[in-house]
């Protein structure tokens, strides 16, 4: 009987993207990363304490908001193993990685909003900042994934910023 050897070594990746560029293309994936985790918490926080008039139709956006943000955690997640590196998932590497500032307290209705704009928008900026090195690095898949994020973003943005208009 033959006795069998742990495998301590990993298969080196080949996909036609080398280590160090696809290290600088998980630097920006694992903020995105963090600016997504943190506008997702925002946002269900938001969903469990607002308040008004404006609940029922806050509460519910809100809602399908944090649900898609969710979902879109692990699409980035995945994408940062596919390139190699261990994603980030811990609050304390989120805090250090994202560009959102933590909220204190309970804020009003109108001020959720103006919040919630300002991060997507935060996160916009994160995303169309690895663009360079996708591009250079013809890494389409991260692009992709890039340019559906920015089309969420903004488009929310957008959407909660007309809430604010008089």
């Amino acid at each position: 009987m033959g006795t069998s050897k742990k495998q301590s070594k990993t298969m080196k990746i080949d996909i036609g993207i080398s280590h160090n560029d696809r290290a600088k293309i998980v630097e920006g994936l694992s903020k995105l990363l963090a600016d997504s985790y943190t506008l997702y918490l925002m946002t269900h926080n938001f969903h469990w304490n607002v308040t008004g008039p404006q609940f029922n139709s806050l509460h519910n956006m809100f809602m399908n908001q944090y649900t898609e943000q969710w979902n879109a955690l692990d699409i980035i997640a995945e994408r940062i193993r596919a390139l190699g590196f261990p994603a980030p998932g811990t609050y304390k590497q989120f805090v250090k990685l994202t560009a959102i500032k933590e909220v204190e307290g309970v804020p009003k209705a109108q001020e959720m909003v103006s919040l919630l704009v300002n991060a997507h928008e935060t996160v916009a900026r994160t995303a169309r900042a690895i663009f360079p090195i996708v591009d250079e690095v013809n890494d389409q898949p991260t692009a992709d994934i890039i340019t559906q994020r920015l089309e969420v973003h903004e488009k929310t943005a957008w959407m909660l910023r007309s809430l604010l208009e008089e």
